[in-house]
């Protein structure tokens, strides 16, 4: 029953918001009664920190298998960047930022900070790896260059729901790997 609540709680989050997503609502999308929810967790701040540092998780194993994957440093952030995604449903992570709810709590935002701040990093090591391998040019900022990667991908989702369409993501991440390729030696 704590995996169904939690998971209930991941999708309420992910399509309504903290504020849009009631206790009632988690109930009835996990089918646990009240004293089950309660038995498990003190309340809907608590299961949502649960939901949302399993998203986070989530996020951060996902991105790890590309980025640690096989192939050159190049073709693991190709691989990372292009991976399947809903582009109209957004970020599960990302969306909380939207969330002033969210954002408001240090313990509710504290592991959207951390899993974007460990993206960034990853993403600068696996750069800076490019680097040194010799696919890319060294002038390159590889932790500019990675905040400006996960801000693609983030403003790619926002850009695609505003306009209904899943292309306009792919044009993102289209667009961001030309600029890192037209930098490759």
């Amino acid at each position: 029953m704590r995996e169904r609540l939690i998971e209930s709680t991941r999708e309420l989050l992910w399509e309504r918001g903290y504020v849009g997503t009631s206790p009632k609502a988690i109930q009835q999308r996990s089918g646990a009664g009240q004293g089950s929810m309660y038995h498990h967790f003190r309340g809907k701040p608590d299961l949502a920190l649960a939901a949302i540092a399993r998203s986070a998780d989530d996020m951060r194993v996902r991105a790890e298998a590309e980025l640690s994957g096989s192939g050159t440093p190049l073709q693991r952030i190709t691989a990372y960047l292009r991976r399947e995604r809903d582009a109209l449903r957004g970020c599960p992570v990302g969306r909380l930022t939207q969330d002033p709810d969210v954002m408001a709590d240090p313990e509710l935002r504290r592991p959207v900070e951390q899993t974007f701040a460990w993206l960034r990093n990853r993403l600068a090591g696996v750069l800076a790896d490019a680097q040194s391998q010799g696919e890319l040019d060294t002038s390159l900022d590889p932790a500019a260059t990675a905040t400006a990667l996960v801000a693609v991908l983030q403003g790619g989702y926002v850009l695609a729901r505003a306009a209904g369409d899943a292309e306009v993501y792919a044009q993102a991440v289209d667009g961001a790997l030309g600029l890192l390729v037209g930098r490759a030696r």
